[in-house]
C-alpha cells in the first residue's frame, strides 16, 4: 500500500486547492445545511482573490496530502495574527484539515494531523487548536482520540447563518 505524501501548496496551485476545497467542504456539509448558505460560503471564502491572500499571508501555510498521485485532501495552519482568535503567540491554528469522502477511514486526515504537529513541534510552539461544528460528531470524536480537548466555543458564519463551532486543543 502506497503511503500518503504531505507537501506545501503553493500560490500557483490555487485552482486545484479550490477544488479541493469545495470538494470536501461540500461533502462534509452539505447534507446538514442549507444550499443557499453553503453557496454563499463557497463564493466568499474559496474565490481566487481570498485563496490567493490566504497562500501568501506569512503565518499562514496550506498541504496537500497525496496518494498514488492524487490529492486526498488539504490542511491549513495559521500562527500569530493569522489565527481566527487571539491565542498565546506559542499556539498554532488547524484552520483547515478536510479530507475527501473516497479517501476518509484510510488515515489520510490523520496524516495531515501529524504533520501539523510535527510543524508546531519544529517552531517549538506549546500547543495545537482548532473549531470544529458542535454538530460535526464525527470530527470530535477523531479529535478527542488524538488527545484534544474542548477549551471553549466561537461562532462560525456560514453564509448568512451563524453556527458554533468548538474549539478544541492539544498540548505538545
Amino acid at each position: 500500500m502506497n503511503n500518503p505524501t504531505i507537501y506545501r501548496v503553493k500560490s500557483h496551485d490555487w485552482e486545484l486547492l479550490q477544488a479541493i476545497a469545495k470538494a470536501t467542504f461540500t461533502e462534509t456539509f452539505s447534507q446538514q445545511n442549507d444550499l443557499q448558505h453553503m453557496n454563499l460560503y463557497l463564493a466568499n471564502k474559496l474565490n481566487q482573490q481570498q485563496l490567493t491572500k490566504e497562500l501568501n499571508h506569512p503565518e499562514s501555510s496550506f498541504y496537500f496530502v497525496q496518494i498514488a498521485g492524487e490529492v486526498a485532501g488539504y490542511l491549513k495552519l495559521n500562527t500569530g495574527a493569522a489565527q481566527t482568535e487571539p491565542q498565546d503567540k506559542t499556539a498554532i491554528e488547524i484552520e483547515r484539515i478536510y479530507v475527501l469522502a473516497k479517501h476518509q477511514g484510510k488515515k489520510r486526515g490523520k496524516a495531515l494531523l501529524l504533520h501539523a504537529i510535527d510543524v508546531a513541534k519544529s517552531q517549538n510552539l506549546s500547543f495545537i487548536w482548532l473549531g470544529v461544528w458542535e454538530e460535526n460528531r464525527k470530527a470530535i470524536a477523531f479529535y478527542e482520540r488524538q488527545g484534544f480537548y474542548v477549551f471553549g466555543q466561537h461562532g462560525f458564519q456560514l453564509g448568512n447563518e451563524k453556527q458554533i463551532d468548538l474549539m478544541m486543543r492539544k498540548d505538545i
